[in-house]
């Protein structure tokens, strides 16, 4: 999933997108309110992970402000200030969690994992998908407890579709969660497609996938 870090310590910054990258999500990294409002403008994200104590403006303005331009994204506050009255106003702004400083990179990862489990539905990190498990922690797929082999992005587009379940997906924001930002000169539709047709092939040799559905011209969802 796609991330936004808007936190001006650059070296927190670095170890959050670190750590984030090899649970394998795709980070950005804005270290003022400006660079990160340009971010938003260009991009849509999953995650916005948010300090308030930034050197051009205030994160609570910059989250009052940039729920109109990532409606969609879970938005994580991250500061070091203590006032219930700062969280309070950032969660009824919008904000899906607070995490004081200073915090642990792996409770940060599960809260992510429980909103998104949260906003899909899904409050068990083992999924079922037609005949198949799903283990969003472990990143396996399974039929009747053989685990069937997929590639790295063969996962991360699967269980993307899954978290976004019976939402039409074009090609474009499938390769944009899935590999980041594409110019109108690199960009190729035929990335997904190879994608969906190799997890079509490893999985239907097992079990019928008809949830996994094509929407000529546009690009694909899971439909259950």
């Amino acid at each position: 999933m796609r991330v936004l870090i808007i936190e001006d310590e650059k070296n927190m910054a670095g170890e959050m997108s670190e750590f984030l990258e090899k649970a394998f999500y795709l980070c950005d990294i804005a270290y003022t309110a400006d660079q990160g409002r340009k971010a938003m403008e260009e991009n849509q994200y999953d995650f916005i992970l948010l300090d308030l104590g930034l050197p051009d403006k205030d994160g609570l303005h910059l989250l009052s402000e940039t729920k109109k331009i990532c409606p969609s994204a879970s938005y994580i506050i991250l500061t070091a200030r203590g006032d219930l009255e700062d969280r309070i106003k950032g969660l009824d702004l919008g904000a899906d969690d607070y995490l004081p400083k200073p915090f642990s990179l792996l409770e940060l990862q599960s809260r992510m994992q429980a909103i998104s489990r949260r906003k899909s539905g899904n409050n068990d990190p083992v999924l079922d998908l037609g005949e198949f498990s799903i283990d969003l922690n472990k990143r396996s797929v399974s039929y009747q407890e053989k685990e069937i082999e997929l590639s790295r992005k063969e996962f991360d587009l699967l269980s993307y579709m899954l978290l976004h379940k019976n939402r039409p997906l074009t090609r474009l924001q499938l390769s944009e969660h899935i590999w980041g930002s594409f110019s109108d000169d690199d960009y190729d539709s035929n990335y997904i497609d190879v994608h969906i047709k190799n997890i079509r092939k490893k999985m239907s040799v097992h079990a019928p996938v008809e949830w996994l559905q094509t929407l000529r011209g546009i690009g694909y969802k899971i439909k259950i």
